[in-house]
């Protein structure tokens, strides 16, 4: 019969043709898809690493990102936090130094100290002591019945200690030959420029009291 088939015959197979093609345009549209969703976000999207690093320079995420950057000059966390372990020290440190120049400036002024007996001293006659630390060296000069000035002994050219000179009424620096001005503790003569820094003076009955060292 017209389009019959016998016993032994096969029947028509389906038009693969046909059907292969259609899979293979669907696949087609799969992969050209990819590339969507790849800009999306979706399958075949490529990852970014979280952090730059020291790295190799062949890992694939190199060849698709376009900003070239150098791993040497990118800073890693551990980098960040080291460098604001260091600053927070440096603050700390900064602080603690403004604290103890603080005690400095407090230690400098002094406190009250007894530093010896007005009638002791003729007019003109100078005596030395220690004030305000152990080490700071002063003079004291009677220059009157009730006239008594002291200064630091530390020159302020390069902090030799000055004498007091009677025949010249003067206190003299043997290292460089500065003189000061015994009523004012001015720089006269010499490399000084600056003055003597001077020490407040209060008389109590018989004593002398050093009350502070003022610039």
């Amino acid at each position: 019969m017209r389009g019959g088939h016998g016993p032994d015959e096969e029947p028509p197979r389906p038009a693969r043709g046909r059907r292969g093609a259609r899979r293979r345009r669907l696949a087609r549209r799969s992969r050209g898809g990819d590339g969507e969703a790849g800009a999306r976000g979706g399958v075949g999207a490529v990852r970014l690493p979280l952090r730059f690093g020291r790295g190799r320079d062949d890992q694939p995420w190199r060849q698709e990102f376009p900003y070239a950057i150098d791993a040497d000059e990118a800073i890693g966390r551990r980098h960040f936090l080291t460098l604001a372990v260091l600053t927070s020290g440096a603050v700390l440190l900064g602080t603690v130094g403004l604290a103890l120049r603080g005690l400095s400036d407090d230690r400098r002024r002094g406190s009250p100290r007894a530093i010896g007996r007005a009638d002791a001293l003729e007019v003109g006659e100078a005596a030395y002591f220690t004030y305000p630390g152990a080490d700071d060296g002063a003079v004291v000069v009677r220059l009157g019945a009730d006239r008594f000035v002291a200064y630091s002994q530390k020159c302020t050219h390069l902090s030799c200690a000055v004498r007091y000179r009677p025949e010249k009424r003067d206190l003299h620096c043997p290292c460089h030959e500065g003189v000061f001005d015994i009523e004012t503790g001015e720089p006269v003569a010499g490399p000084p420029r600056r003055r003597l820094p001077r020490i407040a003076l209060r008389q109590e009955g018989s004593m002398l009291i050093a009350l502070e060292e003022a610039p």
